[in-house]
């Protein structure tokens, strides 16, 4: 089996995507903050101290999309069209949606991930005075297209 982020010598290295074909590529990314309900409604109703809990997450998810390069070792600087970040609220949870897209040689579908990882750090770090123990679960690849390996949609999506 071929290893593509590996040279001869068995070292890790950033594979050249020159010679590949440009394609229109999209990533639809999910996640969760698991909290208590009086916490979801201080965040419905504008109650946490620090300000607007979905707004700066959605701010931080889009700068994080944005930056991925920097934060994963093997991943490619991309010039994203767009960044979609959305959230719904539920009696225990913040459920969080991040959607990339770009025009490239390789997929988005480590920044769309890396979106929703900010947006949930956010909402935690925004609303850790109200909760400590709050869980970030479930981030995981609902679904992405483009590119040489095609479609992938997880069932629930």
């Amino acid at each position: 089996m071929d290893f593509s982020h590996f040279n001869e010598q068995g070292r890790a290295r950033m594979v050249d995507v020159s010679e590949k074909e440009a394609s229109f590529r999209t990533a639809m990314a999910g996640g969760r903050v698991r909290m208590r309900p009086d916490v979801v409604e201080a965040i419905r109703t504008g109650g946490v101290k620090k300000g607007d809990v979905l707004a700066v997450a959605q701010v931080g998810a889009i700068m994080a999309a944005k930056r991925t390069f920097e934060l994963i070792p093997m991943c490619h600087p991309l010039l994203l069209s767009g960044v979609d970040v959305s959230f719904r609220l539920e009696e225990d949870a913040v459920e969080i949606c991040a959607q990339v897209r770009c025009k490239g040689e390789t997929g988005v579908e480590m920044e769309a991930l890396n979106a929703v990882t900010a947006a949930a750090l956010t909402i935690y770090d925004m609303c850790k005075a109200l909760q400590r123990d709050m869980e970030i679960t479930d981030i995981r690849l609902l679904e992405k297209t483009g590119g040489k390996s095609g479609t992938f949609r997880r069932e629930e999506a």
